[in-house]
């Protein structure tokens, strides 16, 4: 009744299905500032600008009209960086047909 809803809560285990698509609605329609690749070699600018979209089960983050990023919502790991200023996306990626972890950085935006 005051404060929060229950909603805004995240489910208690991190590693459950409802937790996931918690987090996937959460960051739905962020628009992101850069787009980094983490890999072996270390991070690496991938795109500039775009949007992170969950829609029908499929977690994508999309720049101008490419998807670079596109997972299942339910196998997907996301974490937000501690500062909030954005967050890491890990799963196997449709788009490049392989595991892939993405750091999305938000565009700066007042609640």
């Amino acid at each position: 009744m005051f404060g929060k809803n229950k909603k805004d809560k995240p489910p208690k285990n991190t590693d459950s299905v409802e937790f996931r698509r918690w987090m996937a609605e959460k960051l739905d329609g962020r628009t992101l500032r850069y787009i980094l690749e983490r890999d072996e070699s270390g991070d690496r600018v991938i795109a500039k600008g775009g949007i992170l979209s969950n829609y029908e089960g499929m977690f994508s983050v999309i720049s101008g009209e490419k998807t670079l990023f596109s997972a299942k919502t339910d196998d997907l790991h996301a974490w937000e960086f501690l500062s909030l200023e954005g967050a890491v996306l890990t799963a196997f990626d449709f788009v490049e047909e392989k595991e892939r972890t993405i750091l999305a950085y938000y565009k700066y935006y007042r609640d």
